[in-house]
């Protein structure tokens, strides 16, 4: 299940992305409306967790818009307490409201009930080229050969699919992949992409992973 959280106090956010990703759940953050409202147009998620009072677009505006193209369930989380705002949040469309500061196991109790009425989706399955990742099975071929990865690579090549052709940073795939703040001085991340690429694009005249010089790295299919 994937979460997307929309909150502009950095050390909240932090909290919360934490909190969901070790109850087992992908979190993806976002520190203002706009970029929130991006992610959630053009990104699958099973949850929105909204904060009313963002910078670029707040809460209101945000619902309404995203309203008048998705029904993915929208959790509002705010310090916003008046009855009014509850009644105004719910009547946007908002699926609940919960107000700061909150209990994190009540938070994570609404949660799963939101994620409860989402219909299971069916088996992720990602293809791109002549590659194929079935997510529920754990496998990843390509031209019908059977390719090996370890546990990182594997969430490291499920994130890329999920971002196809999306330039994702250094910073944001440290962040999901390894749960970690990316430090300039770490090379883990373009250690890990080279040994992807050496799995799954180096025998093949179709390169998949691409480096975007100086910000980061994406998947697509690029004949050279």
């Amino acid at each position: 299940m994937r979460i997307l959280i929309i909150e502009d106090e950095v050390k909240s956010a932090d909290y919360l992305q934490k909190g969901l990703m070790e109850s087992g759940y992908q979190v993806e953050v976002a520190y203002n409306g706009v970029d929130g409202l991006h992610l959630a147009q053009n990104s699958d998620f099973d949850l929105l967790i909204l904060d009313v009072m963002l910078p670029g677009m707040d809460g209101w505006s945000f619902i309404r818009k995203f309203r008048e193209t998705r029904q993915t369930p929208v959790l509002f989380l705010t310090a916003r307490d008046a009855i009014e705002d509850r009644v105004k949040g719910l009547e946007l469309g908002a699926d609940d409201y919960l107000v700061k500061p909150f209990s994190y196991a009540e938070l994570l109790a609404r949660v799963r009930t939101l994620l409860r009425r989402t219909p299971v989706r069916d088996p992720e399955i990602f293809r791109l080229a002549d590659l194929e990742m079935d997510v529920m099975r754990r496998r990843v071929t390509r031209q019908g050969q059977r390719i090996d990865l370890t546990n990182k690579e594997f969430a490291l090549l499920q994130l890329l699919l999920q971002h196809q052709g999306e330039v994702m940073s250094r910073t944001r795939i440290a962040s999901q992949v390894w749960d970690m703040n990316f430090d300039s001085d770490t090379n883990v991340v373009d250690v890990a992409i080279r040994r992807l690429r050496a799995k799954i694009d180096d025998a093949y005249d179709t390169k998949l992973i691409q480096t975007v010089r100086g910000m980061g790295y994406r998947i697509e299919a690029s004949a050279t």
